[in-house]
């Protein structure tokens, strides 16, 4: 019985938290709206109105590649859709009066809504994000505690979320050695040298993944003018690369069973959980159990070296043995 309540618990746990992530991504925040009109009741209608429109472009935005959304020729937004695919509207700041509205406002679009839209017209998409990472602001070049500001403490929306390290004394070299501490304190899997390099008005970016299996140099985004274009530069650089590597063109599926080796229950449990939340993965089951390992099966869409590299950034080294295939943690495997 109290496995049972364990186990209810923990599955309402998991349900609250993709519920709060859903919504993240289905909030489109910080619109800015000015609208005047006959009275102010009429000025505030406008202005939501306005809000939900520039919110319905950023939305499809957000979760499709711009070569896709641009190639949909049968999404044509307008005001009577984007109403259609708003749930509702959240007040941040306002001021009215004298037939005028201003003010910020955020809005919260319907997933069902949005999806139908995208499915309708053959737009690929993900509204699924990405294991969270750890960002490390370096540079010689400015300052650096300006750096580190510029990014913030909330990457809320992003379908790459982030927390930034307010640690310093890391550099562009900094390896998964010198990092482990800091990945490990924010609970994630994965850190991002986010180096910035130039002057003001030419600012530039260099991303770098760091994990167990090594450094990569993911991106470097084009020139910005200030620094908080940068990090928003380098923000929109890693959903991008997310889109890229979670959106399915493949239609192929492939059905596998690998086992999993781990050390201790709370190994297995992040490893299961990696798995069951890649979005290459469906129909995730266990077929056997023990004290160090387990046999699982799933299916996967696209290809291996793709589901390798999306493994690997939720923190699972799987590899071919002969066997079959092997799944374990990168964390112990790069202790």
């Amino acid at each position: 019985m109290i496995r049972l309540l364990i186990a209810a618990f923990a599955s309402l746990a998991v349900s609250f938290v993709a519920q709060a992530q859903s919504r993240d991504v289905y909030t489109v925040r910080g619109i800015q709206v000015d609208e005047r009109a006959a009275s102010v009741i009429a000025a505030k209608q406008e202005a939501f109105a306005a809000a939900k429109l520039a919110g319905a472009y950023e939305m499809l935005s957000r979760i499709t590649l711009p070569q896709d959304l641009n190639a949909a020729i049968g999404i044509v937004l307008t005001e009577e859709t984007a109403a259609l695919l708003a749930a509702a509207v959240d007040v941040e700041e306002e001021t009215a009066g004298a037939g005028r509205y201003r003010g910020s406002l955020a809005v919260v679009f319907n997933p069902t809504n949005v999806r139908a839209l995208l499915k309708q017209n053959g737009v690929p998409y993900t509204d699924r994000q990405a294991a969270k990472v750890v960002i490390v602001p370096v540079t010689t070049s400015a300052s650096s505690s300006a750096w580190t500001a510029a990014w913030g403490d909330s990457s809320t929306g992003r379908l790459a979320p982030t927390v930034t390290t307010q640690t310093t004394g890391f550099s562009a070299n900094s390896d998964w050695d010198e990092l482990r501490g800091e990945a490990s304190y924010y609970g994630v899997k994965r850190a991002v040298i986010a180096n910035l390099t130039g002057t003001p008005g030419r600012y530039s970016v260099q991303l770098i993944s760091v994990g167990p299996s090594g450094n990569e140099v993911i991106a470097t985004t084009p020139p910005q003018a200030r620094m908080s274009d940068a990090a928003n530069a380098a923000a929109e650089a890693l959903d991008g690369l997310w889109k890229q590597t979670s959106i399915i063109r493949d239609t192929s599926r492939t059905l596998i069973e690998a086992t999993v080796r781990y050390t201790s229950l709370a190994e297995w449990n992040t490893l299961r959980g990696a798995l069951a939340r890649s979005p290459l993965v469906s129909d995730f089951q266990t077929k056997a159990i023990a004290v160090d390992g387990a046999v699982v099966a799933f299916v996967f869409a696209g290809d291996a070296p793709r589901l390798t590299s999306d493994l690997r950034d939720r923190g699972v080294r799987i590899s071919a043995e002969n066997t079959g295939w092997v799944m374990t943690s990168a964390i112990t495997a790069g202790r």
